[in-house]
């Protein structure tokens, strides 16, 4: 689980697609990034497709929709996974120890003034509001957020990887 406590810093970056959202994903894991400490939100919004599944069972989890493939793929890397209904923001599925931290806000009716849950998962793990509202910004345009915690060293190697591919990480200290 995040935790604040954890000393670790925080590294976000915005992706437009579920294409450069897995690429990233699999460079990070390529290079030795713990996948335990990445968390991907994201959603799919279309109109003609909603989601109209999800599930857990033990190690195997499903998912249908557009972008079932996409999500399943994800989950057989990231550590747990959910689909929330966010009002403000519609629909998202999030894997990865960002999960915990929604729930914990969820079940601890922990909410920070204007912000959705996603947003104050976000904010219960040290990410400054005024980033926040951008991050909910874009889960509104239909963008993907990809999350990493770690020391200072392992977000500047993962920063480093991830701007080869063209993505700018925003870095924050928690």
């Amino acid at each position: 689980m995040i935790t604040q406590e954890s000393k670790d810093n925080a590294g976000v970056v915005i992706l437009s697609t579920h294409t450069e959202a897995e690429n990233a994903v699999k460079e990070l894991q390529r290079a030795g990034f713990d996948m335990k400490k990445l968390s991907i939100v994201g959603k799919d919004y279309h109109t003609e497709e909603h989601v109209i599944g999800y599930y857990n069972a033990g190690d195997r989890m499903g998912f249908w929709g557009k972008q079932g493939a996409f999500w399943g793929g994800l989950w057989g890397i990231l550590l747990g996974s959910a689909f929330f209904f966010i009002p403000g923001i519609g629909p998202i599925v999030v894997a990865g120890p960002l999960v915990s931290a929604i729930l914990a806000g969820l079940q601890g009716a922990v909410m920070v003034g204007g912000l959705s849950a996603i947003g104050a998962a976000f904010y219960s793990i040290g990410i400054p509001k005024d980033s926040i509202l951008k991050y909910e910004t874009a889960l509104k345009s239909e963008n993907y957020i990809v999350l990493l915690h770690g020391s200072p060293d392992e977000l500047t190697r993962a920063k480093d990887i991830l701007k080869n591919m063209g993505h700018e990480v925003q870095l924050h200290s928690i």
